[in-house]
């Protein structure tokens, strides 16, 4: 049996603390440099397990997005979006602050931390609607 030399709380675990504190966080490779998320217990370019918990910037581009169709008695419907990091990775996501129908591939978005259901989760929305600070 070999072991991965990962050590500590597992990637998941630090992601979902990160949203704890209200912190959008990804993993950055000290072998390579390569940012990557879903989080993961070794880098996908190079195999390291030198992984780093960092603060994403929060700024981001909706590489391609869908709209959700729910029945009114259910809610309202929501799009799901893929959104290119400046980073690098890329993240299914929501964009919110904007009906679902207008989001667009291309538009340029930021990153928050919110609440879906109770459950802390990153969204984005359109980066002229966002303030300062939101990334966080």
């Amino acid at each position: 049996m070999t072991s991965s030399g990962v050590r500590g709380p597992g990637p998941d675990a630090v992601f979902a603390a990160g949203l704890e504190d209200g912190e959008f966080r990804i993993q950055r490779c000290g072998s390579c440099g390569a940012h990557i998320h879903y989080p993961r217990a070794l880098c996908p370019e190079c195999g390291s397990a030198d992984l780093a918990a960092v603060r994403a910037s929060g700024r981001g581009t909706v590489y391609a997005t869908s709209v959700v169709r729910v029945r009114p008695e259910h809610g309202e419907n929501y799009n799901i979006a893929l959104v290119d990091l400046a980073e690098g990775p890329r993240m299914m996501t929501r964009v919110v602050d904007i009906a679902p129908e207008d989001v667009r591939i291309g538009d340029a978005v930021t990153a928050f931390v919110g609440e879906i259901e109770g459950d802390k989760v990153v969204l984005f929305r359109p980066a002229a609607a966002a303030s300062a600070g939101d990334a966080r």
